[in-house]
């Protein structure tokens, strides 16, 4: 298993996580929960310390994941040969041109040169 498919499974369970965290929280503002009659249904004394292990597992989680990806750029595999670039290969862009075509292209009416 290389380093980078190491951080992309690590990135995936950390996202998971940071969903089921999300997913778990009570609503702290009204948001559309109170317009639709459901503000109420809250309770009014709710758990303190619950509220605060899941608002610092949320930010936890997140700066988890955001060093992770940082992480991960560097783990990906950019191979040893170098990049060229194909438009600045003469070889495999060289093409003939087309031939030139004659100055007067124009058919010429012998009858314009009998009328003068």
């Amino acid at each position: 298993m290389s380093t980078f498919t190491i951080f992309l499974v690590l990135i995936v369970v950390v996202a998971f996580l940071l969903i089921v965290v999300i997913m778990v929280q009570n609503p702290k503002g009204g948001g559309l929960s109170s317009s639709f009659g459901g503000g109420g249904s809250q309770q009014i004394g709710g758990v303190k310390k619950t509220t605060d292990f899941l608002d610092k597992s949320t930010w936890t989680l997140a700066g988890l994941m955001l060093v992770l990806i940082l992480l991960s750029n560097v783990a990906i595999n950019r191979g040893t040969g170098t990049l060229e670039s194909k438009a600045l290969d003469t070889e495999s862009t060289a093409q003939p041109l087309p031939a030139a075509a004659p100055a007067n292209t124009l058919p010429v009416d012998p009858t314009e040169d009998a009328a003068e």
